[in-house]
Parts: structure tokens; C-alpha cells; sequence
């Protein structure tokens, strides 16, 4: 990694990690999740950062991939646990990172469970070590205080303009003997929860990548082409292009395109039965003895 390389991803991670800890108070009783992802989403560009993937909110069992619609009315309640998932990029380098609160007071043993599992995480990092040992890790902490990982999602290598960039790292003891390499970028994100441990996919999806350009008749679809140009490959959310195309042609278009498969589709998840989730992640750049936390 060259340094113009490390300087972006510090940048990227700098803005991550101040727009994270500034969003925590907005989390809040009362705060319309469309709202909170907008001002989210906002700061990171005000404070000179590009948007690495929609700001994913999620309550409760809700476990990942959903970032509010254009006409979202869901409201956050006083009982909520609530995670923010949110990622900045510089030129392409990226920064990813995430936090739960807990609105009902209830699940704070969850919580420093979930955060601890990321602490132990990061202290194992470094060239050489299994990836399962990670899994192991998070595993052991979270089931010995009561809880489970969610085993069907894991942290994951990131690369330029490439959020999922190879390297998975899972949240248990996978049957594999990947292996942590100097100069990786990795985030890692155990999540936590009081349920099955699995998530499934639900109907409701909000967040596409583009994955085939390739030539289309219909007018908007080579509007929403033209748009996704800068971004090659990172997730955007369909409520940024409302303004340009209007939201029910917009949907005809973005299924239209899944189909096609020039876009992937991005299903919300939920724990499986139904149990309460948190989530905490970090990025970190894999150095020479260790890791170094840029969020």
C-alpha cells in the first residue's frame, strides 16, 4: 500500500469514525429513520467524504441492508435498540463502520458483549492468522455471556471501490484456513443477538450495486446508468434518485434491471426468530505485527 493509498483510507476512516460518534444523540425516541439517514449522509459529505454504501438502520430483529425509502414513515420508539451502519470513501478507499444503542435499557448486556467480541476481534489481528480463529473468538465471548453470533453474516476484506472484497471473516469457527495477510483492509462487524443466531432475507429491498453495464431502451435506465458511472461497484440506495426519476417508474426500472442482472439487489435480513440484534464494527489495516484501527 503506497501512501497517497494509506492517507485516503485514514481520511476515509477519520470521517467515519467523527460522523459515527456525532450521529449517536440523533438516535432517539421520536427520530424518523428517513430524517436520521439523510443528516447522516449529509454530514459525511459536508465533511468531505463520498457515500461508501447507504446509511443501513436497523431495529430490533432487523439485522442488515435496510436503509429507509424516499416515502419512509418508520419511527424510532422509546424501546427500540437501534444499530447504525455507515461507510465513507475517498477515491474509492473505504471506511466502514457501526454501532447499536439501546433505547429500552434492556439489552446492555448484549451490547458490551457484542463490543467486547470487537475488541477481542481486533486484538488478534495480524499477517498469518486464520480467519476462523477470529469466529472462534467471537463465538466464545458472546456465548459465555448468554448470547449468540449471527453465523450467516461476517466481516469481510475491503478494495477499491469494493466493498466485499474477497476475504470473509466469519462471526464462528468455520471448517476454512483463510488467512489474514499484511496490507489487507478488513472490516470486522460480530453481531450479536438473544435469537436463532441466523438471519433470512425479507421482501423489502432498498440498496443495489451496479454489476453489468450493458446497453438498455428504456430512457431512465440509461439515466440511472449515467448516474452510477462514479461509483462503479458500491451499493447506493434507490431514494437518491427520486429527483430524477419519479419513484414508481424508478421501482419498474430498478426490477427491470435486476433482472437483467445489471444490478444486485440487496433483501433486508432479519434474525430468524425474531430476536433482538446489535452490531459493532471497525475497519482496520493489517500491519506488520498487528492492526491498525482507522474508524
Amino acid at each position: 500500500m503506497d501512501s497517497q493509498e494509506l492517507e485516503n483510507y485514514r481520511k476515509a476512516g477519520k470521517i467515519a469514525k467523527d460522523v459515527r460518534e456525532w450521529s449517536r444523540p440523533l438516535v432517539k425516541d421520536g427520530e424518523k429513520i428517513l430524517d436520521l439517514a439523510n443528516k447522516i449522509e449529509e454530514r459525511i459529505k459536508k465533511s468531505g467524504g463520498e457515500l461508501a454504501f447507504p446509511v443501513n438502520i436497523c431495529i430490533n430483529d432487523v439485522t442488515a441492508h435496510y436503509a429507509p425509502k424516499w416515502n419512509d414513515t418508520i419511527t424510532i420508539a422509546k424501546e427500540d435498540v437501534v444499530s447504525v451502519d455507515l461507510g465513507v470513501h475517498i477515491d474509492g478507499y473505504i471506511a466502514d463502520t457501526a454501532y447499536t444503542l439501546d433505547l429500552s435499557g434492556k439489552h446492555e448486556k448484549m451490547l458490551k458483549a457484542n463490543e467486547l467480541a470487537l475488541s477481542k476481534s481486533i486484538e488478534l489481528v495480524k499477517p498469518g492468522l486464520q480467519v476462523k480463529e477470529v469466529g472462534r473468538v467471537v463465538q466464545e465471548t458472546l456465548t459465555s455471556a448468554g448470547f449468540k453470533p449471527i453465523e450467516n453474516l461476517t466481516g469481510h476484506e475491503v478494495d477499491r471501490y469494493d466493498l466485499h472484497a474477497g476475504l470473509s471473516v466469519p462471526n464462528i469457527p468455520v471448517p476454512y484456513d483463510w488467512k489474514i495477510e499484511e496490507g489487507m483492509v478488513i472490516a470486522l462487524e460480530p453481531f450479536a443477538t438473544n435469537g436463532y443466531g441466523r438471519v433470512v432475507e425479507t421482501k423489502f429491498v432498498e440498496i443495489f450495486s451496479l454489476i453489468n453495464p450493458k446497453p438498455t431502451r428504456m430512457s431512465e435506465s440509461r439515466i440511472l446508468l449515467k448516474e452510477l458511472e462514479s461509483r462503479k461497484t458500491l451499493p447506493f440506495a434507490a431514494r437518491w434518485f427520486t429527483k430524477k426519476i419519479s419513484p414508481m417508474k424508478l421501482d419498474l426500472v430498478l426490477r427491470d434491471m435486476v433482472f437483467r442482472k445489471i444490478l444486485k439487489d440487496y433483501p433486508t435480513l432479519h434474525e430468524k426468530e425474531k430476536g433482538i440484534v446489535s452490531q459493532f464494527e471497525h475497519t482496520v489495516i493489517v500491519t506488520k505485527n498487528g492492526c491498525e484501527v482507522i474508524t
